[in-house]
């Protein structure tokens, strides 16, 4: 029996219409999973579903935004209703915003909370209230697994992105207080880890990493400077990662963050 592998078992993911939300739909689909691809853009929700539907694979496009709990809801019952079960929860929905960057010559005593609080509300919140939807559906099985996506950021201060880098690190911790919560209530049939990814080109960074004939930026230096494999990671390099938190490979791993970051989280610059 492979252990690693997802057959008969459902796997939702949230921002499965991104960069990283594709690579992870694919690799799902690859290990027997059949994938609900979740995301506010229901032109690329379908695109995808279809894409993977033609190589033989189970899929469903569900449209919902992760903050608004109707509409995940919705997005439950359309679910359960056409497959009858949820056995992963993937919360790859999340990113930054303009308005929560602190640049440079910005004051530092005239945030702007509004911009804050609304990164904060999709990166944070757009990761609890799923769990709480999709979760409460998955709590009766015998083997369920969580995965959220942590980041860099969480663990040491980058600049300019201030409320990214709040509620990274805020997932952090939410990621162990209830990894031992589902524990204490379920036992080992439920748990949650995350993965906290480096530095991957997405399209919300391309062009603060990037110049447009693909050479670096001085940030991009600077990621590429403290990256000891001198590059960028490639959205395929974390789904070993993925797989292996979704599948009863990792039964006994709850409560964990696994940083696949190139050395980024270990080097201190010198």
């Amino acid at each position: 029996m492979n252990s690693f592998s997802l057959e008969n078992k459902v796997i939702m993911v949230t921002g499965g219409t991104g960069i990283l939300g594709q690579a992870f739909i694919k690799a799902i689909a690859e290990a027997g999973g059949t994938v609900a691809v979740l995301g506010r853009n229901q032109k690329v929700a379908e695109e995808r579903v279809a894409e993977l539907k033609a190589t033989g694979a189970k899929a469903i496009a569900l449209i919902a935004d992760v903050t608004k709990e109707d509409e995940l809801k919705e997005a439950r019952k359309q679910l359960l209703d056409t497959y009858g079960r949820i056995d992963g929860l993937v919360n790859g929905a999340g990113g930054n915003m303009p308005a929560a960057v602190v640049q440079p010559k910005d004051d530092i005593f005239s945030l702007n909370m509004e911009g804050l609080r609304q990164v904060m509300d999709l990166n944070l919140f757009g990761t609890l209230l799923p769990t709480q939807v999709f979760g409460e559906a998955m709590a009766g099985n015998e083997t369920g697994s969580i995965i959220n996506i942590s980041s860099m950021a969480s663990q040491q201060a980058v600049t300019k992105v201030l409320g990214y880098s709040l509620a990274k690190a805020a997932i952090d911790l939410y990621t162990k207080w209830f990894a031992v919560e589902l524990a204490n209530r379920y036992g080992d049939k439920l748990r949650m880890n995350a993965i906290a990814p480096g530095f991957f080109l997405t399209e919300q960074n391309r062009t603060l990493l990037t110049n447009t004939d693909g050479s670096y930026t001085e940030r991009g230096n600077l990621v590429i400077a403290n990256t000891p494999y001198k590059r960028f990671g490639d959205p395929q390099e974390l789904v070993g990662a993925l797989i292996w938190l979704l599948s009863d490979a990792s039964k006994f791993v709850t409560g964990t963050v696994v940083n696949v970051d190139g050395g980024f989280s270990v080097f201190s610059g010198v």
